[in-house]
């Protein structure tokens, strides 16, 4: 089963230095969906096990099989337009619609 348009939780306002959770979740497709992250129209990196990650300035943990989008202590420069998309091989893939989160 195609997966459905899903639902984007994103704060439109956090405050630099705390821990902000995004979350986005589809129930209709099967096998289960996974989910990308984007900002400002690019696709966020999944952040690997390996040391390089702190070089790249990454600060978020993406979960593709839970949809959550993690900020262990969010920037000024975290503030951007974010939307995810579900897929899981069938039919089309799915976006939910833009938010903006505001740091």
């Amino acid at each position: 089963v195609a997966p459905t348009t899903p639902v984007c939780e994103v704060p439109s306002s956090a405050m630099t230095g705390t821990v902000v959770e995004l979350s986005c979740k589809e129930t209709e497709g099967s096998p289960p969906s996974e989910y990308q992250w984007y900002k400002n129209g690019v696709a966020l990196l999944e952040k690997t096990g390996t040391g390089n990650s702190r070089a790249a300035n990454i600060t978020y943990t993406m979960n593709k099989k839970s949809g959550t989008l993690l900020f262990n202590t969010v920037t000024k420069n975290d503030t951007g337009e974010y939307f995810c998309e579900a897929s899981n091989g069938i039919g089309l893939s799915q976006k939910c619609s833009v938010k903006r989160m505001q740091v």
